[in-house]
């Protein structure tokens, strides 16, 4: 079970040296291709389809990662500009079941993420090495974020949801 809930394994952060900084951004620039690619010919029983027992399905994944982007991006944007903020957490289940998430077409996600991720990108490329030294107050998990930890985080949270997206795709041989 642990394998299908974390096909790339937990976020672990090791530190940020230049090399990192740029592999995690160029990670955050290919997340909408890679995404596209992995949606790409999937019908609605597919996307309806949850990537473990107990999981979210392919629609609802598709539709998180917008969601967590666009409050991710905000969390960025607040460190940049504030002096340490305190976030506003959301609950990511009870979003996974509005009829939004359940019923959207994830080309409305798709051009989201897009447009977002095209944006965040600009961002991330003119930071330098003090921006990622901000931090934010994340008051869920009761604990300082630096921007480093942040990018790290978000570049492994697009490659663990669309995991769950391609390896359902080879277990049942779509």
């Amino acid at each position: 079970m642990e394998q299908l809930r974390y096909p790339i394994g937990r976020y672990l952060f090791e530190g940020m040296n230049n090399a990192q900084r740029d592999k995690w951004i160029a990670e955050v620039e290919a997340l909408p291709g890679q995404l596209r690619a992995a949606l790409d010919g999937l019908d609605d029983g597919q996307l309806d389809t949850p990537y473990r027992t107990g999981g979210w399905t392919v629609r609802q994944v598709t539709h998180h990662l917008a969601d967590a982007g666009m409050n991710c991006f905000t969390r960025f944007k607040l460190a940049l500009t504030e002096n340490n903020p305190t976030i506003k957490p959301f609950e990511e289940a009870p979003w996974s079941q509005l009829p939004d998430v359940l019923k959207a077409p994830p080309e409305v996600s798709l051009t989201i993420i897009d447009g977002l991720y095209a944006r965040w990108s600009l961002l991330l490329r003119s930071m330098d090495r003090e921006h990622f030294e901000k931090e934010f107050y994340h008051p869920e998990r009761g604990m300082q974020m630096k921007l480093s930890y942040f990018l790290g985080f978000v570049a492994w949270h697009g490659r663990h949801h669309l995991a769950h997206i391609t390896n359902l795709r080879e277990r049942l041989e779509w």
